[in-house]
């Protein structure tokens, strides 16, 4: 039975979907507690990857290779890195590529070593179907599910949507000197974590489909640490949730 693997960084980005499953078993391997059974009638596997691109890319492997997923979603959070890119804005990506990754000069800087690339492409299906479920949940759920006065604290306004080049690496970036230096070397860069391209490379080494979205929860400043705790558990716990139901009824 092919499965669809549901990754996370945070369990308050898993909570609401491990409280309905169904028909759940739990199987501890490396220190992870993979959970499958059914999210609305899809056969899953949801498990807490932990942070940063090392920890996400021993997560995705054991999906592959222990629970057969041949899909594999990464919902989590991020910093905004371009201008327009505001917080509460949700980012699906188009491609991905590690910021920190540098073997020069034995290879060009952000390429992987021996793959001969620098940005990996997400399965065109796979994010068509979590641009479809990110809007509808922004249209359709977003104001019913996220109260006025936690609008008022995160000063959220109207989300958007956006798709393109989402950057990984293993730093929280939180200063602005930072955001810059993304903006000059990746000026196409919409958001910043610590997991998604390392995802990206062991799907793309095991030949398995894969789509990540992030909220994003701060804008990668000085404000970052501070904005971040209370929109977990406000905010994004609500949006992980509510555009995976989404993902799941369209699959």
């Amino acid at each position: 039975m092919n499965r669809i693997g549901i990754m996370a960084a945070l369990h308050e980005e898993i909570a609401d979907l491990l409280a309905t499953m169904e028909e759940v078993s739990i199987t501890r391997i490396g220190m992870r507690d993979y959970h499958t059974g059914y999210l609305h009638g899809q056969p899953c596997v949801v498990v807490l990857a932990r942070i940063g691109k090392v920890a996400a890319a021993a997560t995705a492997v054991t999906l592959i290779r222990e629970f057969g997923v041949d899909r594999l979603i990464f919902s989590g959070l991020a910093g905004g890195v371009a201008s327009h890119v505001k917080v509460g804005d949700v980012v699906v990506a188009a491609t991905l590529l590690q910021h920190d990754l540098d073997a020069s000069p034995l290879f060009s800087r952000h390429e992987i070593p021996l793959l001969g690339c620098k940005r990996l492409f997400v399965d065109r299906e796979l994010c068509s179907l979590m641009e479809a479920a990110a809007r509808g949940y922004l249209e359709n759920d977003w104001a019913r599910e996220i109260s006025p006065a936690t609008r008022d604290t995160f000063q959220l306004s109207t989300p958007v949507l956006h798709v393109g080049l989402i950057v990984s690496g293993d730093q929280f970036v939180n200063s602005a000197t930072a955001v810059q230096g993304l903006r000059h070397d990746l000026p196409d860069a919409l958001c910043v974590e610590m997991e998604g391209a390392a995802v990206a490379q062991v799907c793309h080494e095991y030949g398995a489909r894969f789509a990540v979205m992030r909220t994003v929860s701060d804008r990668a400043d000085d404000d970052a640490s501070h904005d971040f705790s209370g929109f977990l558990a406000a905010v994004a716990s609500h949006y992980s949730a509510g555009i995976l139901r989404r993902l799941l009824d369209a699959m």
